[in-house]
């Protein structure tokens, strides 16, 4: 297999079959509930959604040192997973009701998780694969004999553009906090203005 197959394969596919499968699943589970009339649920699945992608800021906690349970794979392994269950449970919740009088706090919070959930498949991918380059060009370079100085100096743009790839998450914190403050707006006022019957 080529490199370039391999590429599209390991890191291209699996990013666009993320998004493609969250974005398959809410549209089925927003057209179930509209055929089995059941559209009042969608109504509440943005509050398990929410909490899910809360529930997902463990490995963040583990990451920064504040909490020390958990293994990191593991905490990032359940971050992926509960952020993209509840990214589908609050996008099933935003469509049910995108043209409800709080719609547009709703669609700028979407937006926002939409945004959010890109870059951090984005992320994920970029990171892992400049990491995996960068490592194999240096067992490369051992294996040829180089010494470390020798080593160092050959992979010093390698290592400068995986420095760069990893500050994905200068962008990604904000857009998570932008989410975070514009869910709040939402909620906030749904308690304001709807009337919970």
């Amino acid at each position: 297999m080529s490199l370039k197959a391999r590429l599209f394969s390991r890191e291209v596919l699996p990013f666009y079959l993320a998004l493609g499968a969250l974005a398959v699943v809410t549209v089925l589970c927003d057209a179930l509930l509209h055929y089995f009339n059941l559209v009042w649920i969608g109504r509440y699945l943005g509050i398990p959604g929410v909490l899910l992608i809360l529930g997902s800021f463990g490995y963040s906690l583990r990451k920064r040192k504040l909490i020390s349970a958990g293994r990191p794979v593991q905490l990032l392994r359940w971050h992926e997973g509960m952020a993209w269950a509840g990214s589908l449970l609050v996008l099933v919740h935003a469509g049910i009701h995108f043209n409800a009088i709080l719609g547009w706090l709703a669609v700028l919070a979407v937006l926002a998780m939409l945004v959010n959930v890109a870059s951090g498949l984005t992320g994920k991918f970029l990171l892992d694969r400049a990491r995996r380059r960068l490592e194999e060009a240096r067992q490369r370079m051992r294996q040829q004999g180089l010494t470390a100085a020798e080593l160092e100096d050959s992979t010093y743009w390698d290592s400068l553009t995986f420095d760069a790839v990893k500050q994905w998450r200068a962008v990604h914190f904000p857009i998570t906090l932008a989410f975070g403050v514009l869910t709040l707006a939402h909620i906030v006022a749904v308690f304001l203005f709807w009337g919970w019957k």
